[in-house]
């Protein structure tokens, strides 16, 4: 098992790609501390069915005035992560010229200041014992940009900038930062899609379907695990080839 004997976090781990992170890192044999705003339906049965130990921490992240005590709670009890994941992330889509200033705000805060704060307070202790992973939840749109998303493309772009200013200032001391970054992948969200839109998405896929987030979950582990001990600062899309 890649992650057997270490311990990791996720944070938005109820759902969608966190939920497929959490369950793959507990196969692999991790200890997961989940962090969500509420607990999955069937948590006790995934505990039961996992080959590591899975901890939920019931909390909002776009509280940014608890995302420190939150973390510090979850280190104190962990005694040092391995592997930290920054995925929890919200949307509030609109054209930039009628988007609020609170819906702009809060996607960044949730998306960006949040993930900083997660990755200050773990990443200081993963200083201190010379090793560690961190792991960021970008997106293609924060590379190359979307209409009617500029809150959330901007989140993910700070991201990206984020992950690589980390790296640089991590590296000498064992610490590694990267983001992986997702394209079009099959949620909730895509699935309330009309169909037309759902077709006209994957005409600009070169592998003609849609992502998984089994997909996204499976390089979130390779950049958790000692396979990529020699990477950091680097953006990895899992697009399907979309902007290849």
């Amino acid at each position: 098992m890649e992650l057997a004997g270490k311990k990791a976090l996720v944070t938005g781990a109820s759902r969608g790609i966190g939920q497929a992170v959490a369950e793959l890192f507990l196969k692999e044999g991790a200890e997961v501390w989940g962090v969500g705003t509420k607990a999955p339906a069937d948590l006790e049965e995934r505990i039961a069915q996992s080959s590591g130990k899975l901890h939920w921490i019931s909390a909002d992240l776009g509280e940014l005035s608890s995302v420190e005590k939150v973390m510090e709670a979850a280190l104190a009890e962990a005694q040092g992560f391995d592997a930290a994941v920054n995925n929890a992330g919200i949307t509030r889509d609109n054209l930039s010229f009628r988007m609020s200033l609170a819906d702009f705000q809060k996607v960044l805060d949730v998306n960006l200041t949040a993930a900083f704060l997660v990755a200050r307070t773990l990443g200081r202790d993963m200083i201190r014992r010379r090793k560690g992973s961190i792991i960021n939840m970008a997106s293609v749109v924060g590379i190359h940009g979307n209409g009617g998303q500029g809150n959330y493309a901007a989140s993910k772009a700070g991201l990206i900038g984020l992950t690589k200013s980390l790296a640089l200032e991590t590296a000498s001391r064992g610490v590694r930062v990267n983001a992986v970054a997702p394209g079009f992948i099959r949620s909730d969200m895509t699935n309330a899609m009309s169909e037309a839109a759902r077709e006209q998405m994957l005409a600009h896929i070169p592998l003609k379907r849609a992502g998984e987030t089994q997909d996204v979950a499976a390089a979130v582990l390779f950049f958790a695990s000692d396979r990529s001990s020699y990477i950091t600062g680097q953006v990895l899309s899992v697009d399907g080839g979309m902007f290849t």
